[in-house]
């Protein structure tokens, strides 16, 4: 690749990163706040999730060290929820942004030749499907 070609790479990786972060507040947060008893196995789907989001930020962050960039450390906005359904609206919503935007970096890392990252692009897309089709279970079903 590029010198420039990189940037956009890590550019775009940091993106990424930043919308982790803010995923892993938001699901901890939902974890903490979650209550009735319909939260109590909501609970625990939030705090994995936000572990799974913790390890998505760590791959990221050092494959941009990895590439010569700097992983930033800007959190994307978080969204409180209130009542466990909006909760899981939200968690959806971020989820599925997500989604979208690995899948446009996919597309990115295979323009430029960048293999392995979008290698680690599409592991993690594979985590961040899983969890919009949990939160979407939950919200139709209330079961996993």
């Amino acid at each position: 690749m590029t010198k420039k070609d990189t940037k956009q790479v890590i550019s775009a990786l940091n993106r990424s990163r930043s919308a982790e972060l803010g995923a892993i507040m938001q699901y901890m947060g939902h974890h903490y706040s979650a209550s009735g008893i319909e939260s109590l196995g909501v609970k625990d789907v939030f705090r994995q999730s936000a572990l799974d989001e913790m390890r998505h930020a760590e791959m990221l962050a050092e494959r941009i060290a990895y590439l010569g960039g700097i992983p930033t450390l800007k959190v994307d906005p978080v969204k409180r929820g209130g009542t466990l359904k909006q909760m899981l609206k939200d968690d959806l919503d971020l989820e599925k942004n997500a989604i979208k935007r690995y899948r446009q970096q996919i597309g990115i890392c295979e323009k430029l030749k960048d293999y392995t990252t979008r290698r680690l692009l599409e592991d993690i897309l594979i985590e961040e499907e899983s969890h919009a089709d949990t939160g979407q279970s939950l919200l139709t079903t209330g079961k996993k």
